[in-house]
């Protein structure tokens, strides 16, 4: 039997979503230690799975391997649709389980196009790959000025950048009990309404706030300047998703955000991808006050939730072989 453990992932936003420019999407983000998402499989002759999820991608996989089938089962998980990127870990995790299970191996990045990932932001299968803070190069423009290229028909984005985070900065993740943020078919449609009025100008400033300010923030390990420029890339986004999401946030991220940020142990908070969950930035010593910021942010929302207080990843998938 093999294991694949794998974890969340923040998507603080996107470098460019206007026609205008050469290169479109371009994702930032980075790798957290938990939630994490535990992933077994046998080698079979039909495919078996757990979790009605699992089953399209173990066929995906079954099909790109060329193996008969495989028992796959989910032993723990993390919350789906929420921005924490559970598809991609889910279809990299099941893919590089099934083929360890058939004593093969699978090289992620090749394979997550026929998985139907990688198709937009590359920091899914990045995080998957080596963990790690990363930046994405995204896709040539000209693919997507009229409709985009059919499934599978992409390469994953180059990595432009990629940094260890500080393993003693702490991230706080909330996660409200509402209704799970956009994927699939209804994502696609407002991703493509964004882009056909993007403005080109905030393109413009995120690449500015990205070099001069979020990069050698990571590198210097300073998390004041990184939290305070994460934010911005969040709120920037945020001014092109505001027709598909109800505002610069999706309520209620954005309480939640405002009530964060104005915590005294708390340095930058935003949304991560279409949400609802909300990220903010702290250390090992801010710790409980952070939760208890996270606590009273879901209060101020007059909603229930999840809080969860992490420490990043910086290293990749683990993979593990045993009865």
């Amino acid at each position: 039997m093999a294991t694949v453990t794998t974890a969340a992932r923040l998507h603080f936003g996107f470098q460019n979503l206007s026609l205008a420019h050469d290169r479109l999407y371009g994702g930032v983000g980075l790798a957290l230690d938990e939630p994490r998402l535990v992933v077994t499989a046998e080698a079979a002759e039909v495919i078996a799975c757990d979790d009605a999820a699992v089953e399209p991608y173990a066929r995906r996989v079954v099909e790109a391997l060329d193996v008969p089938g495989a028992r796959v089962a989910v032993e723990e998980r993390f919350p789906r649709h929420v921005g924490l990127g559970s598809g991609t870990q889910l279809a990299l995790a099941v893919l590089v389980a099934v083929a360890r299970a058939h004593d093969l191996t699978a090289d992620a990045r090749t394979v997550a196009p026929r998985l139907g990932r990688g198709g937009r932001s590359g920091i899914g299968v990045a995080t998957f790959e080596n963990g790690g803070f990363v930046v994405d190069g995204g896709h040539p423009t000209e693919r997507f000025t009229a409709q985009p290229p059919a499934e599978g028909d992409w390469d994953v984005p180059p990595i432009l950048a990629r940094h260890d985070v500080p393993a003693h900065w702490r991230f706080l993740v909330v996660v409200p009990d509402t209704d799970p943020g956009q994927s699939g078919s209804e994502e696609d449609r407002s991703m493509r309404q964004a882009i056909e009025r993007a403005d080109p100008g905030i393109a413009d400033e995120i690449s500015t706030l990205l070099t001069r300010r979020l990069l050698p923030a990571i590198a210097t390990r300073d998390r004041r300047r990184f939290g305070a420029a994460a934010a911005r890339l969040g709120r920037l986004n945020g001014a092109w998703y505001a027709d598909e999401q109800g505002g610069v946030y999706r309520p209620p991220a954005g309480t939640i955000v405002e009530s964060l940020s104005d915590a005294p142990t708390v340095t930058g908070a935003g949304q991560s991808s279409w949400g609802p969950t909300v990220w903010g930035l702290t250390d090992a010593d801010g710790a409980a006050a952070a939760r208890e910021a996270g606590a009273d942010a879901l209060d101020a929302a007059g909603v229930d939730g999840d809080v969860y207080l992490v420490a990043p990843r910086n290293t990749g998938a683990k993979l593990a072989e045993g009865e």
